[in-house]
């Protein structure tokens, strides 16, 4: 893949911030309310109280400080606890693709294109609004691209497997300019009225342009010199919601149809994992990093990544962390973190492009600047 470069970035933030002190006090008085509804059965030990969340515990656990969303008022409603996003006739720009537009805008800019020169899309995203026609195909109208497009779904590594998809498509000549985008509404899958999960997710949407080094025109590019992907089987993160659910009334609105994970075998499990790919990786193309753009789930499991592979504490900028900002953005994170994290590097700089989450599943993604 030593001939396709990524050319371009773009990043779309909804306008909708929600801070940690804003979140648990409409969690808490969720709690409140909950607890004085159901007072008697608690009373009678027949109930667990609901206890309260805290702004404190949130960073501690998470490292993540505020998050955007595409509805604010929805969620810190105590009353509903989810955005409220209103359907769109069918000839409108559906949600998703209506981010994924404004991110590819900015990546198509950076990358000298327009998107005429586009054929072939990518929607690479945890949850898409709907099963089909594509939302890479309906954003591929949108922009007038030609060529083909598809979605894919590997979770939170959605967007490093998209990278290796495109880059062979792009390698075997079935396409010359490859856009991808990864609109995040984490949002709409989270459980609000969760302790141990209601601050985790954000929404965002990234894209990516991708083509070959020989007829690019950016003035910045990052060569793509290897990849690697892995999956391994496992519950511990896991949304069970799907088209099956209607079938199954009785069970239709359980908290298994949003996101659930067992968070303290996620860290056991998927830390090594993900620090012996990305070492092995490394070793085997003989390179050393300058910069790693993780998966922003989680600061500690990125602290642990990092010094793993480096052998050392990284420093913020060589670790960079947008999760106190923009808090869990799905597969968007790593993107993020490599559109806001790059400025300044040298030519010839080695960085690691690395997705990991629910599947298991973890892409690694190594690039060098041209």
């Amino acid at each position: 893949m030593n001939n396709i470069v990524i050319s371009g970035s773009g990043l779309y933030t909804p306008p909708d911030a929600i801070s940690n002190d804003e979140l648990v006090a409409a969690f808490n008085q969720y709690v409140d309310n909950y607890n004085d509804e159901n007072k008697a059965a608690i009373d009678a030990g027949q109930l667990q109280p609901l206890a309260h969340s805290s702004s404190e515990f949130i960073v501690k656990a998470s490292g993540i400080k505020s998050r955007y969303v595409l509805n604010k008022s929805g969620i810190l409603d105590p009353e509903v606890m989810t955005p409220r996003i209103a359907e769109r006739s069918n000839d409108k720009p559906s949600v998703m693709v209506e981010m994924a537009m404004h991110a590819a805008d900015q990546a198509l800019r950076a990358a000298g294109r327009d998107p005429q020169d586009v054929d072939l899309v990518i929607c690479a995203a945890s949850n898409m609004q709907r099963p089909y026609p594509a939302m890479a195909v309906e954003l591929q109208h949108f922009i007038g691209a030609s060529g083909f497009a598809f979605d894919m779904n590997v979770a939170c590594s959605s967007a490093t497997f998209a990278i290796a998809s495109a880059a062979a498509l792009l390698a075997s000549g079935q396409a010359k300019t490859a856009l991808l985008v990864n609109p995040e509404i984490c949002s709409g899958h989270l459980n609000f009225r969760d302790r141990d999960s209601h601050f985790i997710f954000g929404d965002a949407c990234t894209a990516l342009v991708l083509e070959r080094a020989e007829t690019a025109c950016a003035v910045e590019q990052w060569q793509i010199c290897g990849e690697k992907l892995v999956t391994q089987f496992s519950n511990n993160i896991r949304n069970n919601f799907g088209f099956l659910n209607r079938a199954a009334p009785q069970q239709q609105f359980d908290v298994d149809k949003l996101f659930v994970q067992e968070g303290r075998k996620v860290f056991k499990e998927v830390v090594p994992l993900v620090s012996e790919l990305i070492s092995a990786e490394l070793e085997r193309q003989g390179l050393q990093a300058d910069r790693l753009w993780l998966h922003q789930a989680n600061i500690n499991m990125n602290q642990f990544i990092a010094r793993k592979v480096l052998g050392r504490d990284a420093t913020p900028e060589e670790a960079p962390v947008i999760l106190d900002e923009y808090a869990n953005t799905s597969s968007a994170g790593s993107i993020i973190a490599f559109h806001k994290h790059r400025a300044g590097l040298a030519p010839g700089a080695v960085g690691v492009i690395c997705s990991f989450g629910a599947g298991y599943s973890a892409g690694c993604i190594t690039v060098k600047k041209r």
